[in-house]
């Protein structure tokens, strides 16, 4: 185990920082905060900590793609039909902001070939939410590996542009499996959540019906069906831990914490009777 003592300062600082940009009161003031996903933010820091990058280098490139993945995390928001027309309005408002700074930083780095990356990264992850919008999913699979692609490509492209592939599979598959735990946790408690509804919708023909009276076997179907994909997943990141390079302590604990979330359903029965 490679200790770094800097990483958590670093992590922090840039953290602090990209909320500064982001945080803009006005639309703080009107819409939903929006959510930095620290892990994405500490796997950039942890990617960059042994390469030979400076300071500024490395904190331009996270915010670059941290301010793009939180641009791309509010326009997902706009889908949600119980907001009204002016917080809908101000919500796309907010993406495009967050995608100008994302641009203007980027810009001032003159990076072409990070540009180039990230907007393939861009591109797949609204290709694939297009598919998941629009119904054009034939099957479960792919539901699953739209969901994988919309979660990681925006990282997975970054690793590419430092030439760190081993990440790849791994970012992949951890992102992944975080979303499906948090879409888990959402059914189990309210009965519905986004990953969940498109699930019904390939596997339950009764289209009349709606998932929060779908009956117990039903949900318990469905609910199987994630675990499935948890459980492959899980195997992979145990695995993995292991191959990866430069891990530090800081990400380790992390992941392992993100592991250990995932009750599965057998234990989830047991302990409710």
């Amino acid at each position: 185990m490679i200790k770094l003592p800097d990483i958590r300062q670093n992590f922090t600082d840039i953290k602090v920082q990209v909320e500064q940009k982001v945080f803009h009161p006005y639309l703080i003031k009107y819409i939903e905060t929006p959510v930095i996903d620290e892990d994405k933010l500490l796997i950039l820091v942890s990617i960059m900590d042994r390469l030979e990058l400076s300071y500024n280098e490395l904190k331009n490139y996270a915010m670059t793609t941290m301010l793009i993945q939180i641009a791309l995390d509010t326009h997902e928001h706009i889908s949600n039909a119980s907001v009204d027309e002016i917080n809908r309005q101000l919500t796309v408002l907010a993406g495009d902001y967050y995608s100008g700074l994302y641009y203007k930083l980027l810009a001032e780095s003159e990076d072409i070939n990070m540009i180039k990356e990230l907007s393939k990264g861009i591109k797949e992850v609204n290709e694939h939410k297009i598919s998941v919008y629009q119904n054009e999913l034939v099957s479960i699979e792919n539901l699953m590996a739209s969901i994988k692609k919309i979660e990681s490509s925006l990282l997975v492209k970054f690793s590419e542009c430092f030439k760190v592939d081993l990440w790849n599979e791994f970012i992949a598959n951890l992102f992944f499996f975080k979303r499906l735990l948090h879409e888990r946790k959402l059914f189990s408690e309210s009965g519905s959540s986004f990953v969940f509804d498109k699930l019904k919708e390939l596997t339950i023909p009764n289209k009349n019906s709606t998932i929060k009276n779908l009956s117990e076997k039903h949900q318990r179907d469905l609910l199987v069906i994630c675990d499935r994909y948890l459980d492959s997943s899980k195997q992979f990141l145990l695995k993995g831990i292991s191959q990866l390079p430069y891990l530090n302590d800081m990400l380790e604990a992390r992941i392992t914490s993100i592991i250990n979330e995932h009750q599965p359903l057998a234990n989830t029965l047991v302990e409710e009777g």
